[in-house]
């Protein structure tokens, strides 16, 4: 709970500062004696000075804020805001980490029942849960009793697990999920892929989400090996319909990233970093989102770049084709166009070929390696024959056009370039549909798997109460038989079966041949509750007819047979 372990130092170095969180002096350590600053941990819990941030989590489909992580922070009366890295350890190593823990559940569940109050009953809220805090027995009680006496329901609640934990007693692990999604409690496992990480794993364990560790995306970018196991898990994850977060996302590239291979949130200081409740509640009216050209699926305006080191002819470019409603950028030379690339999103470009400092054909070459997905054509009055085959034939050119140019056939060939683009694009928007019907088609299979494991639960404990109900009533002084719509024998207990010996088995027989006295008037038994009585064996017995199913889906009749004192 419960407590978040996941304020890395790096956190502190990129942006820490700037977001006030964590500006606290350089360490406590050397401020505070292990045992005095125990002390003051102990007291801080019971003073209010601990305090809880959330940090949003953004949905790449839509752009909006769908859910929180509930980050805890100790506001020191002489030190300041102290981070988790600096006072969680220690309360790791005593009974204080209970306590801070389920302090945190109670004022996430307080929070989240204020902002309902305001009008935001969609937030949701992930509770970080220590290795203490998960082996303990009480702790569905525990969220039990605080999502109670908060008044909201415990499906707002997720939990956010490690692999670790979950390695210690992976049989007990899996009981403990099963009982926290049984109370509606939804669950993540964090750090994914630092660990233990294997499909395995996801498949023995009911994760709603799991987070792809921040190591991992930070080093999308410039690691092969980090995007191809960010990759992974995400194709894995989704295989399993469960959802993806990407954590610790500090860059537009890296939401970049993670949108263009179907991730589905991320979580980091490029959407916002942790904030206090009032600040969560000010998001929450702003109605942040991300930026349209960060959504996994997306309609976007066609973007052209011209490259050339003549200012007249990029001008009569831009004359020209500005009637097709193009984006059209500009540069006047390669680098000036690989810097533009690294800010738009370029979906043709067109360049001289004959330029200072780059030729046309090394910035294409260049600019195929950085954004491989655009159509790349020269447009050149200088042929050098050579460099240009090469680079058509390794990819690098689409088209090569000379100059002078026939402005109709250039609009043509430029059109039928974004007619090229727009078809990859399509094909991509495409694989990107189907992908998500997939997840969404997983997710439901999933879904029904739990609903069908509930089912089977009920039905077992249904049985087994049966089970227990016929013992019980088997071993009854009091003769009782049970018949069904047909009036046939469908159970007698042993006071039954010793009473009605001479008939050998009741099972099956009909109750007409039975109890023949309870027919003197019709061939069936009315359907109210109906008091008689009989002479059997020289005996009395008061017979109580009991129709099935007032509170139950049984059909049939209870017939008990009370023997009266003494003889007739």
């Amino acid at each position: 709970m419960i407590v978040d372990q996941d304020v890395q130092p790096e956190a502190v170095d990129d942006g820490a500062a700037e977001s006030g969180i964590l500006s606290v002096t350089p360490s406590v350590a050397s401020r505070e004696e292990p045992l005095q600053l125990e002390i003051e941990l102990r007291r801080a819990i019971g003073s209010d000075q601990l305090r809880l941030y959330y940090q949003p989590l953004a949905d790449l489909r839509t752009g909006q804020m769908v859910s929180l992580e509930a980050l805890v922070r100790w506001q020191h009366p002489e030190l300041g805001l102290i981070p988790p890295l600096q006072f969680l350890p220690l309360a790791e190593g005593s009974d204080l980490i209970d306590a801070i823990g389920y302090w945190v559940l109670r004022r996430a569940c307080r929070d989240l029942r204020t902002w309902i109050d305001n009008g935001f009953s969609d937030v949701r809220v992930a509770l970080n849960i220590s290795p203490r805090q998960f082996r303990d027995p009480r702790l569905v009680e525990h969220i039990e009793e605080a999502v109670c006496e908060a008044g909201i329901e415990a499906s707002l609640l997720a939990l956010e697990v490690t692999e670790p934990v979950l390695m210690q007693d992976p049989p007990a692990s899996a009981a403990v999920l099963r009982q926290l999604k049984d109370i509606g409690v939804s669950l993540m496992l964090d750090d994914f892929g630092t660990g233990y990480s294997s499909l395995t794993w996801l498949k023995r364990f009911p994760f709603d989400r799991v987070k792809i560790d921040r190591a991992f995306v930070r080093g999308v970018l410039n690691n092969a090996d980090d995007e191809a196991i960010a990759k992974a898990i995400i194709a894995m994850a989704h295989h399993l319909g469960i959802r993806v977060v990407g954590e610790g996302v500090e860059s537009e590239e890296q939401c970049e990233f993670l949108r263009r291979h179907m991730c589905d949130e991320i979580q980091g200081y490029f959407y916002s970093p942790p904030v206090t409740p009032k600040e969560i509640e000010a998001l929450l009216v702003e109605g942040r989102r991300l930026p349209e050209h960060l959504l996994r699926i997306q309609k976007k305006q066609r973007t052209l770049l011209l490259v050339d080191d003549e200012a007249n002819i990029l001008a009569a470019l831009k004359r020209l084709l500005r009637r097709d409603g193009y984006n059209i950028l500009i540069a006047n030379g390669g680098q000036e166009g690989l810097d533009l690339l690294a800010q738009h999103e370029v979906d043709v470009i067109v360049s001289d070929q004959r330029m200072p400092g780059m030729t046309g054909v090394e910035f294409l070459r260049t600019a195929k390696g950085v954004c491989p997905n655009t159509v790349r054509i020269v447009l050149s009055g200088y042929t050098e024959l050579q460099s240009v085959t090469d680079a058509v034939n390794e990819g690098a050119i689409y088209k090569f056009l000379t100059k002078p140019w026939d402005d109709q056939l250039l609009r043509e060939h430029i059109a039928e370039a974004f007619k090229h683009k727009e078809m990859a694009d399509e094909n991509q928007r495409l694989d990107l549909e189907v992908r998500t019907a997939n997840q969404e088609l997983a997710l439901a299979n999933r879904q029904m798997e739990e609903m069908l494991r509930h089912k089977q639960q009920q039905i077992t404990r249904a049985e087994v109460s049966l089970d227990i109900v016929r013992e019980i009533l088997r071993h009854v002084v009091v003769p009782m038989i049970g018949i069904d719509e047909n009036n046939m024998v469908a159970f007698a207990n042993s006071s039954a079966e010793t009473l009605l010996a001479g008939f050998g088995g009741l099972l099956g027989c009909d109750v007409r041949q039975v109890l023949p006295e309870l027919f003197t008037r019709s061939d069936e038994l009315a359907n109210e509750p109906k008091t008689c009585s009989i002479h059997r064996n020289g005996m009395c017995f008061d017979v109580t007819i009991a129709p099935m199913g007032d509170k139950s889906l049984s059909r049939g009749k209870l017939i008990s047979l009370v023997k009266r004192e003494g003889k007739l």
